[in-house]
């Protein structure tokens, strides 16, 4: 008989977004080629002068050999920098760990401070390669309820209430993902500072994974003040992804911030999983944090225009309803609440050309909302979605 894969990794879902993305090969095109706003994915090419220092560096020697397992030292001091300018703190490049995407972050992270049967609160909806990754390592994920009267903002005291009563499994940690994914939704500042308020008291870990930061609205100010505050290297991790603000995720770079003991423990986790960073992305990126702000507001201004066009896209539709939007994303009730999320989904993507994500794929009772990703799509066919979901 053959040997059996490990029952671990069997019983996981399968990644969502291929097994979306196939849905839309029922679509025929007959009203013009697939909208797929199923993927947070950059909506343009890098910058050009980006792209020439990503190829000067993918043709050097010293790209082909190893470098530092925590990455290399310029891409280090270079975030650091970023993230003391920005949130009015002190972050070190010894703070910094280099890694490949921020899945790698969050998986490193978790390898680090949670062992097979403890417990890390996630916010639901939550990130399914949060929850995928937190199953495959033997940690239990609790939810930890986000309504959308509340704008899908986590509630501190809900949380400290669960870390009582989840008597099965030791709470290690809670995760917050701000901006959020899949909703959009912007945490305050004064709910994050109350969640590491939180986390001290109860000698746990807060982990904010901050991948979209670089697109909170113009004059948001610092997303919190946890960097002020020279007691964040006890507890707090900061997650980080270059794929988004520099239109580069097939070079897979992302980043933890956080105290010596978990970058020590990460450096173990790392040699044994990527040894290094791909070495040619992280010379260009290092280059482009400082170089490329003002490219990067663009982006970030023409994202909130998309928002916004998706926004009147779907208004004036009977049945939908925008329960939360942001950067990056919106969080959608679609008018069939009595059909399954993935049944919409699906015959959305074969009868109408537009591809979204169910909200089964982000946790428990999801089942009335769609995902929508608009970053890679421009005004022009968000329009379009508007004219497709109010057909028929």
């Amino acid at each position: 008989m053959p040997p059996r894969l490990s029952p671990t990794v069997a019983a996981i879902q399968s990644p969502p977004i291929p097994e979306a993305q196939a849905w839309a090969r029922a679509w025929d095109a007959a009203c013009g080629p697939l909208i797929d706003l199923s993927q947070a994915a950059p909506g343009g090419a890098p910058h050009p002068d980006l792209l020439e220092r990503l190829a000067a560096a993918a043709g050097s020697a010293d790209a082909a050999r190893y470098g530092p397992i925590l990455g290399d030292d310029a891409l280090r001091a270079a975030l650091a920098a970023d993230v003391s300018g920005l949130y009015d703190g002190r972050v070190e490049a010894a703070d910094v760990a280099i890694t490949a995407g921020c899945n790698a972050a969050f998986v490193t992270t978790m390898l680090a401070i949670a062992a097979p049967g403890d417990a890390v609160l996630l916010p639901t909806p939550w990130y399914f390669n949060h929850e995928m990754t937190l199953a495959m390592l033997g940690i239990a994920a609790r939810p930890l309820p986000c309504r959308a009267q509340d704008g899908f903002v986590p509630r501190a005291e809900e949380a400290d209430a669960l870390v009582d009563t989840l008597s099965d499994a030791r709470v290690r940690a809670i995760v917050l993902v701000t901006p959020n994914n899949p909703t959009g939704a912007i945490y305050p500042p004064a709910t994050i500072a109350a969640f590491a308020e939180l986390a001290r008291a109860r000698g746990i870990w807060l982990v904010v994974d901050e991948t979209y930061r670089d697109f909170l609205p113009a004059g948001a100010g610092a997303p919190h003040g946890l960097f002020r505050d020279g007691r964040w290297r006890e507890g707090v991790v900061h997650l980080y992804s270059f794929s988004k603000s520099y239109a580069v995720p097939g070079h897979r770079l992302g980043a933890l911030v956080a105290g010596p003991a978990l970058v020590e423990a990460a450096g173990k986790i790392l040699d044994n999983v990527q040894i290094c960073p791909a070495r040619a992305g992280q010379a260009a990126v290092a280059w482009a944090i400082a170089a490329l702000r003002p490219w990067r507001e663009e982006a970030r201004a023409t994202l909130e225009g998309r928002a916004a066009a998706f926004a009147a896209a779907l208004s004036p539709l009977p049945g939908w309803e925008i329960a939360s939007i942001g950067p990056y994303f919106a969080y959608v009730r679609h008018p069939w609440r009595a059909e399954p999320a993935a049944a919409v989904a699906r015959r959305l993507a074969a009868e109408r050309g537009v591809l979204m994500l169910p909200g089964s794929f982000f946790g428990p009772g999801q089942e009335e909302y769609l995902r929508v990703a608009f970053a890679n799509v421009d005004a022009a066919r968000l329009a379009m979605v508007g004219e497709r979901l109010g057909a028929g």
